[in-house]
């Protein structure tokens, strides 16, 4: 009876002390395609990529945060114009506001389905950046037209 422990415990400490790796067969390799196959791989989407759309839809409602401020600032301590001129860019800002939610959902849909391809929107940002100018110079229009009739 000693001898079965003493054989066990002495296989166990050699399993245990041993640092031999068991190898794969050089001769087998380990993914095999069947002849004419082409093999479908999954495509791996690193989670890094979902925290980065989610990043860009944050920093797309933290400059419409800043345009809507500016736009309660110009309701409250302006006059006709700048109510005129704070009712313009809160249009902007939930316009840039849709903007990036359609976007984020439009980017978030092809990441979950891993589609290949640019994720990126060349006239988008454009668009609202013009839409930005085109209401800043209403605002000064307003301005120098008003200074000069009164």
């Amino acid at each position: 009876m000693s001898t079965a422990g003493a054989g066990v415990g002495s296989s166990s400490q050699q399993h245990i002390l041993s640092t031999d790796m068991p190898s794969a067969s050089p001769s087998v390799p380990i993914l095999q395609a069947t002849p004419g196959k082409r093999i479908a791989l999954p495509v791996r989407v690193e989670p890094k990529v979902f925290f980065a759309n989610e990043r860009t839809f944050l920093s797309w409602l933290n400059f419409t945060v800043l345009l809507g401020t500016l736009a309660i600032g110009l309701l409250n301590f302006g006059d006709r114009i700048g109510r005129i001129s704070a009712v313009i860019f809160t249009f902007v800002a939930m316009a840039i506001m849709l903007y990036a939610l359609v976007t984020f959902h439009w980017r978030a849909e092809r990441i979950r389905k891993r589609q290949a391809g640019p994720y990126d929107d060349r006239y988008g940002p454009t668009v609202l950046c013009v839409f930005i100018l085109a209401a800043v110079f209403i605002n000064l229009g307003l301005r120098f037209t008003a200074s000069k009739h009164g």
